[in-house]
């Protein structure tokens, strides 16, 4: 039995047990069966994690489960895919990302425009990556790696996930806004990248704090900055990007979408209840566990967020020629 059934009769159980008025008196109310929640990735992966602490805080607080779907496939695609196709009944939801925006122009053609077809709900959390390189390295400030790529074009060589993930196109960005020639070279994860850089056949790893983390504690890694706009709570002592290449900011983030149309009151109550599961102490240590920070706000505020990140990805893919592998 997966996960995800056990925890739909786990919770449906829980429902069942309620007195009849209280069920009674929400059965007209949003929602009054199961919600669907779309992941573009697999179980086990940061976003899928993300979606079932979330799922779990909906459904204690709006009493009907929430129910994480995993739909990898084409890098998030078929998932949103499926949610631009869904009734806008507020019962199939999008575990929106990144990587949604920065697909929307990585790939031709898609059926479905994310800005347009996806309602904006709520962010929920912000995972900063940071930007390393092995021990022996001679670089051990950012400016000492901005000045060694600029003295030696196309030695420098930093591994990331395949290319269109946040981690290359952050390590685009900032060879746009340093004006910088260094190579970056795509991996299909993290892992493989950071196994190359220790063994030296790479000089450094752009990723996740929460993956990179125990490198750098070891030594065997060392951390020159962190991509968000703020320093890593995991990483206190690290500089931001920004504080050498102001305006620098490139994070993984996750949010929640709805298919267009979907009515403004589902919308308020849904952005209503994930804000107040973002406030709740447990969840923030969840998440400062996981390296990330809490992303709440009104759903006008993430929509103008997702916005303006489609467009910023959308000039980095455009200066690096990116194209799907």
């Amino acid at each position: 039995m997966t996960l995800a059934r056990r925890r739909f009769l786990h919770l449906a159980a829980g429902i069942a047990a309620l007195p009849a008025g209280a069920r009674l008196a929400r059965a007209d109310a949003y929602p009054s069966r199961p919600v669907r929640l779309l992941v573009g990735a697999v179980p086990g992966s940061s976003p899928d994690v993300v979606a079932r602490l979330i799922a779990e805080r909906l459904s204690e607080r709006l009493g009907q489960a929430f129910v994480v779907e995993n739909r990898a496939g084409a890098s998030g695609n078929l998932a949103t895919q499926d949610v631009a196709r869904a009734a806008p009944d507020g019962y199939t939801l999008l575990l929106v990302s990144a990587g949604n925006a920065i697909n929307t122009s990585l790939f031709d053609n898609l059926n479905f425009d994310l800005v347009r077809d996806i309602a904006p709900v709520s962010g929920v959390v912000s995972f900063p990556m940071v930007i390393t390189v092995r021990s022996q390295f001679p670089a051990k400030t950012l400016p000492e790696l901005i000045a060694y790529a600029k003295d030696k074009p196309g030695k420098l060589n930093l591994g990331t996930p395949p290319i269109g993930s946040p981690q290359d196109v952050a390590g685009e960005l900032f060879k746009m806004q340093t004006a910088t020639n260094f190579v970056i070279v795509p991996y299909r994860g993290g892992p493989p990248a950071i196994t190359d850089a220790l063994g030296g056949q790479i000089d450094g790893v752009i990723g996740t704090v929460l993956l990179l983390i125990d490198f750098i504690r070891a030594g065997s890694l060392r951390a020159l900055a962190v991509t968000a706009k703020t320093p890593s709570e995991l990483l206190p002592d690290v500089p931001t990007v920004a504080s050498f290449v102001p305006g620098f900011e490139a994070s993984q983030w996750v949010g929640i979408g709805t298919p267009a149309n979907t009515p403004a009151a589902i919308v308020e109550t849904l952005n209503r209840e994930i804000n107040a599961g973002l406030a709740d102490p447990a969840l923030q240590k969840r998440f400062a566990d996981l390296g990330g920070t809490a992303l709440p706000g009104a759903a006008a505020d993430f929509g103008t967020f997702v916005a303006a990140e489609t467009g910023k990805w959308g000039k980095v893919v455009k200066f690096a020629n990116l194209k799907p592998e």
